[in-house]
């Protein structure tokens, strides 16, 4: 840990303390008692780098960690002391990966505050994944600033929002004209200081487009210091496969020449179950040639999805559910609907396997059911049950489709962090952090609570490029999280998806109380952290950003 950092030079008081001969020959080392906003005591700090836990005190004064200390300072001051004794202290998570726009964007302070992800210990969250981030960046945390968040966001521009402010919802590919723009909608949002480009390959109207138009506009981004993140194009057999999806994934990050990191990585449906390995091997391969690779996940059995993305063929959705609903009409084109509905459903494992979390439009579906029991209910088929629902809306579905050994292949590879994906209707959104915690170190012991750690903030926070968080450190900001090893777990699961997780003791978000004893303070002390594009001011300059 270093010198004692409590220790203040004041040698200069020999020029006012001329009777004191010592003075006269040394400039002496006086401990001085400097009064710290927080003091945390007596816990075992992990300081996210992957190092094991010390004995540690931390100080803090405003926002930023002032000093870490191995043995506890003499006569410290502090405003408030916080005893840590027999827990955890670590740098507050980074989920990179969340669907909170409407939350954090809400004028219910409540919903601001964001108590799903700060019980889970995150202090920092990503918008705009899976290709959905707007590219108005600014304004965007602007707003956010104003309302005020419980924890800090940064931000992806999105695929989805570039294509269709100038194709819509429509099958074809941009004009040179309008690529061009497009280009310019990508440069306006990383100049505005998102961290990455985002893309939801397997999501209408994103997966209309072809490769080389996804690697002209993550071009754009990586030119600018970005990421490439996506959603690939196909987690299971649906269109180009698994494999073909991460090749088409690596491929885009050679010739943008830039990071790729695959989102919420998984073996998707009975048909790729065992795959993990040859995903696996293939990331390894472009590590080895100089590439940089990563991915996130979360610890779930399940995804979570929409009835209309786990069964509609993609084609059918071109003009989005109304044109969808408007193809249902034609006899040929129903069946061939179908048809296509009947295959994702087997590759779902079933309409057992779809469980529905929340309808959405005028779907009425209630929560807690699966496809196949609401069948029953109705009595219809499963198909047309689902096709009953989507005339008259969506629904959220929990869609149990994950093997266990992928899930677990996929968690020890060092190049993988946490993720919650967190949407409503699934426990990911409330608890999965904790549940990481539970199943890989408690349970299967698949890494030590040092890799735990590692991978849910500071490897997040360098692959995110955040400056000075991830890690407790000195001069970084004072995002920290102190938990009970033994009570940090999930509550939530897939019945009851809305219980908060508990265990976490105090949560620090740039030096204020987020939690404290345990109790959520409703501090809003969270920020938008844009990327720092000072060093890319000309090309900054050349856009309306």
């Amino acid at each position: 840990m270093g010198a004692k950092p409590f220790a203040l030079n004041v040698g200069l008081c020999c020029l006012f303390l001329p009777l004191v001969s010592a003075c006269a020959t040394t400039q002496e080392v006086v401990r001085a008692s400097p009064i710290f906003d927080i003091l945390i005591e007596n816990g075992t700090v992990y300081d996210g780098s992957g190092a094991p836990g010390a004995a540690a005190s931390i100080a803090i004064i405003g926002d930023k960690i002032v000093s870490i200390e191995s043995d506890n300072p003499e006569n410290p001051q502090a405003k408030r002391r916080i005893d840590a004794t027999g827990l955890i202290v670590a740098p507050g998570f980074i989920d990179p990966h969340t669907h909170l726009v409407e939350d954090l964007g809400s004028e219910d302070r409540k919903r601001r505050n964001n108590a799903p992800y700060l019980t889970q210990g995150v202090t920092t969250v990503v918008l705009g994944n899976d290709g959905y981030g707007d590219y108005y960046i600014k304004p965007m945390a602007r707003l956010l600033a104003e309302l005020g968040t419980g924890t800090n966001m940064a931000f992806m521009v999105g695929f989805g929002p570039v294509r269709r402010e100038l194709l819509a919802d429509t099958n074809r590919a941009p004009t040179d004209d309008e690529l061009e723009q497009m280009k310019g909608f990508v440069a306006r949002g990383m100049c505005d200081g998102a961290v990455g480009f985002s893309t939801g390959l397997y999501y209408t109207p994103q997966n209309f487009a072809e490769t080389d138009e996804v690697v002209a506009l993550a071009s754009v981004a990586g030119d600018l210091g970005g990421i490439y993140d996506s959603h690939i194009r196909d987690e299971s057999s649906y269109n180009i496969g698994l494999r073909a999806a991460v090749e088409e994934a690596l491929y885009i990050g050679r010739e943008a020449d830039m990071p790729v990191h695959i989102a919420h990585i998984k073996a998707l449906g009975p048909a790729v179950w065992g795959a993990s390995s040859d995903i696996v091997a293939m990331v390894e391969k472009a590590q080895a040639a100089g590439q940089i690779v990563t991915a996130d996940q979360y610890p779930w059995q399940a995804s979570g999805t929409r009835i209309s993305n786990a069964l509609v063929p993609r084609w059918a959705l071109d003009g989005g559910l109304d044109g969808l609903r408007a193809r249902l009409t034609n006899a040929e084109e129903r069946a061939r609907i179908v048809e296509g509905m009947a295959k994702g459903l087997k590759r779902r494992g079933g309409a057992d396997a779809l469980l529905f979390t929340g309808a959405l439009g005028e779907a009425d579906v209630p929560k807690g059911i699966t496809l196949a029991e609401y069948a029953q209910q109705k009595n219809i088929d499963p198909l047309d049950a689902a096709l009953e629902i989507l005339a008259a809306g969506d629904s959220r579905v929990a869609s149990f489709n994950m093997d266990e050994a992928d899930i677990a292949t996929f968690a020890r590879q060092p190049w993988v962090v946490t993720s919650s994906d967190g949407s409503t209707g699934h426990p990911r959104k409330y608890a999965s952090f904790p549940k990481a915690y539970q199943r890989f170190v408690k349970r299967d012991r698949l890494f030590d609570m040092a890799r735990y750690i590692h991978r849910s903030s500071g490897m997040t926070a360098e692959l995110l490029g955040l400056e000075r968080r991830g890690f407790v450190r000195a001069g970084y900001f004072a995002d920290i999280v102190v938990f009970d090893p033994e009570r940090f777990e999930a509550v939530a699961d897939y019945q009851d998806p809305e219980e908060l997780s508990q265990g976490v003791r105090y949560l620090l978000v740039n030096g204020e109380l987020a939690i404290d004893g345990g109790a959520i303070s409703g501090a809003l002390a969270g920020r938008p952290l844009l990327k720092d594009t000072s060093k890319y001011a000309a090309q900054c300059q050349q856009t309306d950003g």
